[in-house]
């Protein structure tokens, strides 16, 4: 996944950090010798697991770009595509890019797709949006605005907590399709129904509370 990042085309300056959430079989290391090649990629490594969340929060904090995105490690999500997401938002017609796992329709029907569009239905609702994936990973940010966010989620509820503070602000958002190649359990897919409990009251206590 970095090599890719590497060498795709990016019509910007690009700074890669590296958010390995206290992993213990052997990533580390591969990340280390990875760092020693390419100095130019910076390695965070955090000292034990707390979650998506607080793993995407601390490398927030350490971006310096223009432009702040997010790529999981899991390549659900081809790199390429960020090309296409960060391109409105260099041009000043959005503050923010969603690449939508939906807009293209060839999307594999899933238990997790049918979890995805409640909490997104749930999103627009309370939101008065009209998003179509509000559980991307693909939120391509203007920096300041992504540094602005005030975030304090841990875990999976960082979808939402960015999703709902970020139409709360009343900036410029708009989704572009992605291309989508999903996980199952077995490969290490992590999402459980708990979370998507957690998401809704994620939501809700950002609508009342800000």
């Amino acid at each position: 996944m970095l090599a890719r990042l590497l060498t795709i085309d990016l019509p910007a300056r690009r700074e890669i950090i590296v958010l390995n959430d206290g992993s213990s079989d052997g990533t580390r290391g591969a990340l280390d010798a990875f760092g020693r090649e390419h100095p130019e990629v910076q390695m965070v490594h955090l000292p034990e697991n707390r979650g998506k969340g607080h793993a995407v929060r601390m490398g927030i904090t350490r971006t310096t770009g223009t432009i702040v995105a997010i790529q999981d490690a899991d390549l659900e999500l081809d790199p390429a595509q960020l090309v296409e997401l960060v391109a409105p938002v260099i041009a000043g017609e959005a503050d923010v890019v969603y690449g939508s796992r939906f807009l293209t329709g060839s999307t594999p029907m899933s238990i997790s797709r049918f979890g995805n569009f409640f909490l997104t239905s749930v999103t627009n609702l309370l939101y008065g949006a009209s998003l179509t994936d509000m559980e991307t990973c693909y939120k391509v940010m203007r920096g300041d605005v992504a540094r602005g966010l005030r975030l304090t989620g841990n875990r999976f509820e960082i979808e939402p907590e960015i999703t709902a503070r970020l139409l709360r602000s009343g900036i410029r958002l708009i989704e572009l399709p992605v291309r989508f190649s999903p996980r199952s359990k077995a490969a290490g897919k992590k999402m459980r129904w708990r979370d998507g409990v957690t998401a809704v009251r994620t939501l809700v206590r950002c609508r009342v509370g800000g």
